[in-house]
């Protein structure tokens, strides 16, 4: 059974910082694309961070360039996102998601339908 768990949410002032991981069980995602999506609140679950499977490609929504970054350990099947510098509209349910197609192709893949494995999401709470 495939499982990905994230963990580092919580209630932070704007201005703060929170680390996100996500960690994958059940089967190994070192050859496929990883990402952040988030979901706030009457919104639709959008891009926020991808990561190539070597990590050597990454992608970021605009509204978090130069505030939020992602990285992994293939060999800690874990993905993860530092987010800095937070603001009250990064406030949503955070997801981690992986591919499911392995390929030695390493790209960064950015849309919903891109992913067949979810986490169950992490709350993350901005106050101004």
């Amino acid at each position: 059974q495939v499982q990905l768990v994230e963990s580092g949410g919580g209630l932070v002032q704007a201005g703060g910082s929170l680390s996100l991981s996500c960690a994958a069980s059940g089967r190994t995602f070192s050859r496929s694309p990883m990402a952040w999506f988030r979901q706030a609140p009457g919104k639709v679950r959008d891009i926020v961070a991808a990561i190539s499977w070597s990590g050597n490609s990454t992608y970021y929504a605009d509204s978090v360039k130069g505030r939020f970054t992602i990285s992994r350990d293939n060999a800690k099947n874990a993905v993860y996102l530092q987010l800095n510098s937070l603001k009250p509209e990064d406030t949503a349910v955070y997801f981690c998601a992986a591919r499911g197609l392995a390929s030695s192709y390493d790209y960064t893949a950015k849309g919903r339908l891109d992913y067949s494995y979810w986490g169950q999401g992490t709350q993350v709470t901005v106050s101004s």
